[in-house]
């Protein structure tokens, strides 16, 4: 569905993500990972034409540069990881804002199937009894979850996601990405996003692309990539045996 092939972003002589490619398969959930600075969310912005890359982007073997800005948020929706609004929009307008694509002209209203795709993402995400309220009275973790009901509204084929639990309590952690993998079981959708919890992508990733500085060191099936040498490369430190020693405290 989406394929990267010898993408690079350069910011002066360095470059953040070098020479990277992989495929985004239907069905798939892959997990960019890796420590700070390994390029994660730089790549993210690339596939969502935020920053200039060399190589080739492609939906479908076309390039998405060439599809215009309605045509790929019918097949792409993006959550970064910062998010704001800076007027007193309700979250339903907000969300609502998920639909543009959708619309004959700027001006048009929302139809049936459009005001129903906002109604089944106010559900989903727990903001139904906040629908009126407005965006400046909001918690970051509600803003947050806001700007995931944008993008469930808008209700593409593949889901970009950065960090989708920043910001949230456990609760919501737990909720949102139970979600996604709800919303993956459709046909025709696929899933990337930056994790940095390994215990959240071992857990919800089926497929994995581990960076470090700006570079794919492995990827593939999520079992395959997240191994114990994989990760001491990357990470610099036992990886495992620091998740069974956090993991003990739990023990009873």
């Amino acid at each position: 569905m989406l394929q990267a092939e010898h993408v690079t972003v350069r910011y002066g002589d360095n470059a953040v993500v070098n020479d990277l490619s992989f495929r985004l398969e239907e069905g798939q959930w892959m997990m960019l990972a890796g420590p700070n600075g390994a390029g994660k969310s730089t790549l993210i912005e690339a596939i969502a034409q935020g920053v200039p890359y060399t190589g080739h982007i492609l939906w479908e073997d076309r390039e998405t540069s060439d599809l215009k800005p309605a045509e790929l948020a019918r097949r792409i929706g993006v959550l970064s990881q910062r998010n704001s609004v800076g007027y007193a929009y309700t979250v339903a307008e907000v969300i609502g804002l998920g639909r543009y694509a959708y619309r004959s002209h700027l001006f048009s209203g929302t139809n049936d199937e459009g005001k129903a795709h906002i109604e089944n993402a106010l559900e989903m995400t727990g903001l139904t009894g906040l629908r009126h309220a407005s965006m400046l009275t909001l918690s970051g973790g509600e803003t947050q979850r806001v700007f995931l009901a944008q993008v469930f509204a808008q209700d593409p084929q593949v889901l970009i996601l950065d960090e989708p639990a920043n910001h949230l309590d456990l609760k919501y952690q737990q909720h949102i990405f139970s979600l996604i993998r709800e919303w993956l079981k459709q046909p025709g959708r696929a899933v990337l996003s930056v994790v940095h919890d390994l215990s959240l992508a071992r857990r919800f990733g089926t497929h994995a692309v581990l960076m470090h500085r700006g570079k794919s060191v492995s990827q593939g099936p999520i079992g395959q990539v997240m191994t114990p040498d994989n990760l001491r490369a990357v990470y610099d430190m036992d990886v495992y045996a620091w998740m069974r020693e956090m993991f003990s405290q739990w023990e009873m």
